[in-house]
């Protein structure tokens, strides 16, 4: 197999992997939403072109790359039917029954083999999907804007700018529209815009972050590609094509590890989850509870007559006001030498803490905690700040 042909069949087998993760995302959403079977649909046709040719390469099956022709000559139809499902009405009939007769004409002409033995076949399939492309662009930019929801004209603006973002990466794939391509970037676009399309799902902070993380993966293949072409003395086109396949494994790999890493997390109960399922009527049995849970574990409760070595009448005064103490802000605003700092950290460094929630002040009653450095994040601080005040306003026993 020639390097061209590798580089194609890697760039497309990420792309099918990139996709196929996207479309399990959209699944977990909205399992049963209407659009979503369309956008499943759509998704689904491009990612078993890329999955079925980068496999038919390789493999050598003759099959395998006419079936791949097959549903690239029926990406028109779920092109058709996103825009008619985001519209929220039909296309004109004329549009529905060119597309229709032009896919169904191509579906078969792939099948018989046809692209085999003349480069019109390319050309038609070219056409098709540039044609239909265009059309539905027109018709998403002249759409009926009163009659949809705010949400769904910003929707309609993003699919509209993906589609235009698409198109270059889309000639790429048509050898006899562009020969001197040294790679097929089909699959890489579908991949940059899966992680656009992702990022643009969040709030505007974690948009920026997200953009923010999309491009340093973007730089860090291209300087990795031009690295690989020094040492290996490459031209042009060998560099061209080592960026195309590290982008996409780096890209492909970041939606697999990003799906994987969100559904830990939704499988994993939190803090908050494991109070909230909690059945404990009273302090104890809600703090036997939390040590289920992995930051509490470990967790050590001192009360009052357990704390006799580290003066209990020098230690109230300085936590009256405090929720949550943290190791790491010692000496919490006042002297080191102070008798009270001097007592608090002493106890925490006896206990190996890093944090301390003071659930009450009079008698005191202490929990000592070791946080991991790893989890010690912005939203774990906020669990244990809402942790301490369920656990400070819960009764001391059932009977109360």
């Amino acid at each position: 197999m020639n390097p061209a042909l590798v580089a194609d069949s890697v760039v497309d087998l990420c792309g099918a992997l990139g996709l196929g993760v996207a479309m399990l995302s959209l699944r977990r959403r909205d399992p049963r939403g209407a659009m979503t079977q369309r956008f499943l649909w759509a998704l689904g046709l491009v990612a078993s072109v890329f999955l079925l040719r980068g496999l038919g390469w390789w493999l050598g099956s003759v099959l395998l790359s006419r079936l791949a022709l097959a549903c690239a000559a029926a990406i028109p139809l779920g092109v058709l039917a996103v825009t008619e499902g985001t519209l929220r009405r039909h296309a004109p009939r004329p549009v529905k029954l060119a597309v229709l007769t032009g896919s169904g004409l191509l579906i078969l002409a792939s099948l018989a083999g046809l692209a085999d033995v003349t480069p019109i076949y390319d050309v038609a399939l070219a056409g098709l999907q540039l044609a239909t492309f265009a059309v539905c662009g027109v018709l998403l930019h002249r759409r009926d804007r009163a009659s949809l929801t705010s949400a769904e004209n910003a929707g309609v603006g993003r699919l509209g700018l993906c589609a235009f973002l698409m198109l270059p990466f889309l000639l790429t794939d048509f050898r006899d529209l562009m020969p001197d391509m040294p790679v097929r970037l089909g699959g890489l676009g579908a991949l940059i815009l899966v992680s656009l399309v992702l990022v643009q799902s969040g709030g505007a902070p974690s948009r920026r972050q997200g953009f923010a993380m999309l491009s340093l993966r973007i730089l860090g293949a291209f300087l990795l590609a031009a690295a690989a072409a020094l040492v290996a003395d490459s031209n042009w086109g060998e560099a061209i094509r080592l960026g195309a396949m590290i982008l996409a494994g780096m890209l492909a790999t970041g939606l697999v590890v990003d799906a994987l890493g969100g559904a830990f997390e939704t499988n994993a109960p939190g803090v908050l989850a494991s109070i909230a399922q909690s059945r404990a009527q009273s302090r104890d049995a809600l703090i036997a509870d939390l040590s289920a849970h992995p930051l509490f574990e470990n967790a050590r409760r001192l009360q009052e007559p357990a704390l006799s070595a580290f003066d209990p009448e020098i230690l109230r005064p300085a936590l009256r006001d405090v929720a949550v103490l943290r190791a790491a802000q010692q000496p919490w605003g006042t002297p080191a030498t102070d008798p009270a700092t001097e007592r608090l950290a002493a106890l925490m460094a006896t206990h190996a803490a890093s944090h301390m929630l003071v659930i009450a002040d009079r008698p005191l009653d202490l929990l000592l905690l070791t946080i991991p450095v790893v989890s010690a994040d912005p939203a774990t601080e906020t669990a244990l700040i809402l942790v301490r005040r369920m656990l400070a306003t819960s009764p001391q026993d059932a009977q109360a």
